[in-house]
């Protein structure tokens, strides 16, 4: 079989900011693709290329003609390391099917879905959408899984370190480290499988049922934790009242999953502040000035915590 050549999209090239690990595994990105397509036998089904953060994701056709999509995830990443432990055990409930899988580097080849996803919906039908997914994936949390509470504790650590001059309310700091360290102090903050970043795009129409999740970051972890990322997405759509249409999806997450309101409510609270300090830390790291997409991050993310307890 003839090698596979690729040129990386634009948008993954630019992580190369983040660090040597990630420019090192761009560097390697492009013969690592090319050795699975061809030890899996598989077959470029046009010349496009997906990418996520950090991933890149192809259409393919495997040996027998079945459609499928390989999908090749940065290995640095320790959220998404035991993504194909936990789509095993999904087996396809509410979740894309897993074909073949090399952990070890991070590949996975899995059913082609559809390329619609939840932003198309109106954003409460999406809401009542993944609130009804929520218990599909909620199951117990397999041992290999990593607890979120040990990722939570260490965040809250870095953001009890930084000088009280940073650009998010001193109160809603301190709010955060009393909030997170309860949190994580608490055993039912543990114990059931979290995809850890659903949201409208993670969602993808399909032929088997309406909508299927993709891109899951597992842990174990509380279902509590999960709202928070449909409130920071498609964010342009809430320019006419933020705090209303915050508190409109958080409260139709709440109601259709049937979660405790004041517990998801402190989980938001949490993500958003430590969502706000990685931008901090990021220019900080860089030796420079926040930037306007930082400073823009951090007001919505303050704005999002600051919504969902008023």
């Amino acid at each position: 079989m003839a090698r596979v050549t690729i040129v990386l999209p634009e948008g993954l090239e630019e992580q190369r900011e983040l660090g040597q690990d990630w420019a090192a595994w761009l560097d390697r990105l492009p013969r690592l693709f090319s050795d699975i397509v061809a030890e899996w036998e598989l077959t470029r089904d046009g010349d496009d290329l997906w990418h996520g953060f950090c991933s890149l994701v192809a259409p393919v056709h495997t040996a027998q003609g079945e459609a499928a999509v390989l999908k090749v995830s940065f290995d640095g990443d320790s959220e998404s390391e035991h993504e194909a432990l936990a789509l095993q055990h999904w087996h396809g409930d509410g979740v894309v099917r897993l074909l073949r899988a090399d952990p070890h580097r991070r590949a996975l080849l899995l059913e082609r879905l559809h390329r619609r996803d939840l932003t198309e919906m109106w954003d409460l039908e999406a809401c009542e959408i993944v609130a009804g997914l929520y218990p599909r994936l909620h199951r117990p949390a397999l041992p290999q899984l990593t607890a979120v509470t040990s990722y939570v504790e260490r965040w809250l650590d870095d953001l009890a370190g930084q000088p009280r001059d940073i650009p998010i309310p001193r109160r809603m700091v301190e709010q955060t480290l009393s909030l997170g360290r309860d949190l994580v102090a608490d055993p039912a903050s543990v114990g059931v499988i979290i995809h850890g970043d659903l949201h409208y795009e993670n969602v993808l129409a399909a032929d088997r049922e309406p909508w299927i999740v993709i891109d899951p970051k597992p842990m174990s972890g509380d279902a509590h934790y999960e709202p928070a990322p449909m409130l920071w997405n498609r964010w342009e759509e809430m320019a006419d009242d933020l705090r209303a249409g915050v508190r409109r999806r958080f409260h139709t997450l709440v109601d259709a999953a049937g979660l405790h309101e004041a517990r998801a409510r402190d989980w938001v609270v949490v993500r958003m502040i430590l969502n706000a300090n990685w931008s901090v830390q990021d220019a900080q790291a860089a030796g420079r000035s926040l930037h306007e997409g930082e400073r823009d991050w951090i007001t919505r993310c303050i704005a999002i915590g600051k919504a969902v307890q008023d």
